[in-house]
């Protein structure tokens, strides 16, 4: 693995930085972490890579392993892994990031709340995903994209080769990032890799000048490098550990749908057909296959019949129940199966709640750590905290809540009620309100306001 002491210690000569950064590169793709990462992924679009690359193999008649090109090969990838990293993200982070100071968000960039939910749903594949500071907003690099380099004394990130390729075709462009400027770096198809901006800090300054126009000036750099790690959990992505009972389920399902289009198990018994032999069998089969037709001499008593098995259907649908739960409960997922229908209280929503609330907190920690810095390369002191989308017994709740009124202020109640409704952002526009109207009713009631003036 690339650490930072390496970089430190390649050439002057820019040339020997370009050879360095396309060996990280090479090495990055060639890792462990990388190949579960980009499973990850597939996963999470619905391509099961497992499922994918099957295919069906048969013994021939001389004992070859031959491809089966007559049973049907259906390959349903199913959504679940898609649906388990959407429910942890969403649950943390769909009502955003809430701040102490209004204008937190807007420093942060309009964009700040989707682009941190892009880096979670990252992390969580991929192990870790990447923040990059840009002046007044953050661009998120997925670990497919980033090579990090760590102190190999502390661990630390101190630096980072982003690198991208649209198609093979086009030109492999990188960014070399360091404590003290970026570096851009292009490839073109048949060519030596050159330059394409030469070192820069991360803050630059615009002049504009009458004789020259627009002219753009290196600024400074941040304190710390402006590219902030998010790591998931144990910094492993979330498909390690469940890889193979997803795999299990898919082919189970893939299989009932293969069983139904081969229209059942059919199996063949030739009456005095002894003279046949194994590749004799094999060509009768193809046949089938092919004309659906089989003929028989009724004069010598040879005859041909068809037998069926029905398909275990029973057993497949227990199997994939069976196989569903466990990976609830290896997900820590909230399945909503369990507070569908009827009258359900806001106990047993809470207890249904209970994994995926222990997950969050989990992971919770980590989204923190990973604003804080960014807080701190923006140059805001504020704190970050999240408001969690959850199923409530809203009735149940809100009265809850009510029932403690006169142990609590009124500003306390209302937030806490706007945020079982779902509109924590209305607080302060709310408490404007009913501010307004006390002092109307107030003034409403002939109190006259006097202003003694004392010489």
């Amino acid at each position: 693995m690339k650490t930072y002491q390496d970089l430190l210690n390649v050439g002057e000569e820019e040339k020997d930085r370009m050879m360095f950064c396309l060996t990280a590169i090479k090495e990055h793709q060639s890792s462990i972490k990388y190949r579960i990462a980009e499973d990850a992924e597939l996963y999470y679009r619905n391509l099961n890579p497992t499922i994918m690359r099957l295919e069906k193999f048969i013994r021939n008649a001389m004992g070859q392993s031959v491809p089966d090109n007559f049973s049907p090969n259906n390959k349903i990838p199913s959504n679940l892994y898609h649906y388990f990293v959407t429910q942890e993200v969403e649950t943390l982070l769909g009502n955003g990031a809430t701040f102490e100071k209004d204008d937190t968000k807007e420093k942060l960039g309009k964009s700040f709340d989707q682009r941190l939910q892009e880096c979670a749903k990252h992390a969580i594949n991929g192990s870790a995903a990447y923040g990059f500071w840009n002046f007044d907003h953050i661009e998120v690099f997925n670990y497919l994209e980033f090579v990090p380099l760590y102190d190999e004394y502390t661990g630390e990130l101190m630096a980072g080769i982003r690198y991208w390729q649209i198609d093979s075709a086009k030109p492999l462009c990188l960014a070399l990032f360091e404590p003290d400027g970026v570096t851009e770096y292009i490839r073109e198809k048949g060519k030596d890799m050159a330059v394409r901006v030469p070192k820069h800090a991360y803050k630059l300054i615009k002049i504009r000048s009458e004789a020259d126009g627009e002219m753009i000036t290196s600024g400074g750099n941040y304190e710390t490098l402006p590219v902030v790690p998010l790591y998931n959990e144990d910094k492993q992505s979330a498909i390690i550990g469940k890889q193979n009972t997803l795999d299990a389920y898919d082919l189970t399902l893939s299989q009932m749908v293969n069983n139904v289009d081969d229209g059942n198990f059919i199996y063949w018994i030739l009456k005095n057909c002894g003279g046949m032999d194994a590749v004799d069998d094999e060509r009768f089969i193809s046949q089938l296959k092919i004309t659906h037709m089989a003929h028989a001499d009724g004069d010598s008593g040879a005859g041909v019949e068809a037998h069926t098995i029905e398909a275990p259907y029973a057993a497949n649908t227990a199997t994939l129940e069976k196989l569903r739960t466990q990976l609830f409960d290896d997900f820590m997922a909230l399945d909503t199966k369990e507070i569908a229908g009827g009258a359900v209280t806001a106990t047993q929503i809470q207890a249904a709640y209970e994994p995926l609330n222990s997950k969050c907190d989990q992971f919770e920690y980590c989204v923190i750590d990973f604003v804080n810095r960014i807080l701190a390369l923006a140059g805001i002191d504020d704190n970050v905290s999240f408001v969690r989308s959850k199923i409530v017994n809203n009735n149940e709740e809100i009265q809850s809540v009510l029932s403690c009124a006169e142990y609590l202020d009124s500003g306390y109640i209302t937030k806490r009620i706007l945020t079982l409704m779902g509109d924590p952002d209305k607080y302060e526009e709310v408490m404007k309100n009913l501010i307004a109207e006390d002092a109307a009713r107030f003034n409403a009631e002939g109190e006259v306001e006097v202003n003694e003036h004392v010489e």
